[in-house]
């Protein structure tokens, strides 16, 4: 029998994303962990809550049973949120609702003795986070109570290569780089088409939901932290309001510096950069593509260096890596509150830097913005 303590678990919102990733997540953790339970899903609507329940159902045979427990705000008190965060046998959720929505319900799950792992950003804006993270630190850490951000692509595993090789040195001491996004969103995209997108009331719209992303695998690349941004914010389509793209000038730490590019309003499915990331050192580059021509999509590294100080003679090495941040996060999430958090992903901390990094990208004007006047240390 499994020295480890059981976990019961519960998915808070029935979305796309936690449909489609976090269900086969949690399949493919729950192998790793058999004596850990999915037990109950919410959603305010008990259609989309009992369809998520099915389809956990399905792809956790035969390691569910019963199905999960359906919640939902219909008015029965028997069934809402409160019933559900008030099961003993459910000792942590996984929060996949709204950007604005998320922040009271994560400190309703905490208030209710629950660990919780949110999904990113860690709220619409820095002063939000800064708030929410100080509530957790000085109340319900003390407690014990784990509380993590959900930044999948902080734990890709081919991501975390990228940085273990530039520590390392393999390509010398890093002193530049480039980030290029460049996303055709239509307004036929299932993700626009989501009601809360389609009139975002945070800052950014798709530039915080997904930038952040890309914000992320800077913060876990660079050996040093971003300091500073100079930028231009846009809008090019009007149903992406209120800005698709981002031209930035970045700083980290006293010597690194790079571009960032991104831009959600790309006129073609089709992109123009081949790489996603290029890192440069005084010895040579790393390159870091996204690929999806396999279902589960990879990220590929690139990495040529100079074989000697005096030859011109190149090596060239390729390390893929299959995409697995999610899943890689939860089992992140369930050592943490095992006791054995082995990697540190999702400190909340690290996941408000990200919305700085877009906070302060938007609101540059080419103004030089210091991010570490932005974020309080110590946090």
């Amino acid at each position: 029998m499994s020295s480890s303590p059981q976990i019961g678990l519960a998915i808070l919102g029935a979305g796309i994303f936690a449909t489609e990733a976090w269900i086969p997540a949690i399949s493919a953790a729950l192998v790793q962990h058999p004596h850990h339970h999915l037990k109950a899903v919410y959603s305010r609507s008990e259609k989309s809550a009992q369809e998520l329940s099915s389809k956990a159902t399905q792809a956790l045979k035969p390691r569910l049973s019963p199905s999960p427990t359906v919640y939902h705000d219909s008015g029965d008190e028997a069934c809402n949120l409160d019933a559900l965060l008030a099961r003993s046998d459910i000792q942590a959720v996984i929060v996949v609702l709204p950007i604005t929505v998320q922040p009271k319900i994560v400190l309703k799950a905490l208030e209710a003795g629950k660990h919780v792992l949110s999904e990113k950003p860690v709220a619409a804006d820095v002063k939000q986070g800064v708030e929410l993270i100080r509530v957790y630190n000085d109340k319900y850490k003390p407690r014990g109570l784990i509380w993590k951000v959900a930044e999948n692509y902080e734990a890709e595993p081919g991501y975390r290569k990228a940085a273990e090789l530039v520590r390392e040195g393999r390509i010398g001491q890093l002193i530049q780089f480039k980030a290029v996004v460049e996303v055709n969103v239509t307004q036929e995209s299932k993700y626009y088409k989501t009601s809360w997108r389609t009139v975002p009331d945070y800052q950014g719209g798709f530039l915080l939901d997904g930038g952040v992303h890309t914000a992320a695998v800077l913060r876990t690349v660079i050996p040093s932290a971003i300091t500073h941004i100079s930028s231009f914010a846009s809008l090019n389509k009007e149903y992406l309001a209120p800005h698709d793209s981002i031209h930035a000038i970045v700083k980290a730490g006293p010597q690194i510096h790079g571009t960032a590019s991104f831009t959600f309003a790309w006129p073609t499915k089709s992109t123009a950069s081949s790489e996603d990331f290029i890192f440069t050192g005084t010895k040579g580059w790393l390159s870091i593509t996204d690929t999806w021509d396999t279902e589960e999509g990879r990220v590929k590294l690139k990495i040529v260096t100079r074989k000697s100080e005096d030859s011109d003679e190149e090596t060239e090495e390729v390390i893929e890596e299959a995409f697995n941040g999610v899943t890689a996060e939860l089992v992140n999430f369930l050592k943490a509150v095992e006791g054995k958090d082995e990697l540190g992903l999702g400190d909340p901390a690290g996941a408000l830097k990200d919305v700085a990094f877009i906070e302060a990208a938007l609101n540059s004007n080419g103004a030089v913005i210091d991010i570490t006047n932005l974020v309080p240390a110590g946090l």
